[in-house]
């Protein structure tokens, strides 16, 4: 979501570093995270954005944008908007430790930056956008240490998180470690509540 408002301020030639004009443009947003099944689309101003927001161009000005206080101050409203009576799966720089501090389950996910700039290469090469792989890893570089210094809400693991090392593990790697751990998680909560049913069940059947 950071991207979007990114993406728009760049739309609107209002520059990132501009905390003030980006705060006073934030009326202007309609922002929105919709899900369709197991997909989450990003929706600005009627929009869907989902690939808009994944540039050179946001990549280079989000950490500028998301350290403005007006806009996490929305951004995160907007976000457990989104999770209200419902379950989601959501990912981002501080969702487990500043939007969703209670969420039952949380994974800090890392990886070699080298591994992640080659991911990202890729992923821009799929929609024809064709970047160095030095300055990807540059730009990453220089996010994680503008986020990770910032003094709000600032990019660090919850002290409940899992730690991923996703350097050597495939998407459906992941996927599979995530999903198991919340079978476990599952089977923990409701492992009680069975056994209570048990319990009645053969209370039932010794009296009849």
């Amino acid at each position: 979501m950071y991207r979007a408002v990114t993406y728009h301020m760049l739309r609107q030639n209002i520059t990132p570093a501009n905390s003030e004009a980006v705060a006073q443009e934030l009326s202007r947003l309609d922002l929105r995270v919709v899900f369709n099944g197991d997909k989450q689309r990003v929706i600005l101003n009627g929009q869907d954005v989902n690939q808009e927001i994944r540039t050179p161009a946001v990549n280079e000005s989000v950490s500028q944008v998301s350290a403005i206080p007006a806009v996490r101050r929305m951004l995160v409203k907007i976000q457990r908007q989104s999770a209200e009576n419902q379950n989601v799966v959501l990912e981002g720089r501080d969702i487990g430790t500043v939007v969703f501090p209670a969420a039952e389950l949380k994974f800090f996910m890392i990886a070699d930056v080298r591994i992640r700039a080659q991911r990202r290469q890729h992923e821009l090469e799929a929609r024809g956008i064709y970047q160095n792989l030095e300055t990807i890893e540059q730009d990453l570089i220089e996010r994680d240490k503008v986020d990770s210094s910032r003094s709000l809400s600032p990019l660090k693991p919850a002290t409940d998180a899992i730690e991923l090392d996703t350097s050597k593990m495939t998407i459906d790697d992941q996927v599979a470690v995530i999903v198991n751990q919340a079978k476990q998680l599952n089977a923990k909560e409701e492992g009680p509540l069975m056994a209570e049913e048990e319990k009645k069940d053969i209370d039932r059947k010794s009296v009849v």
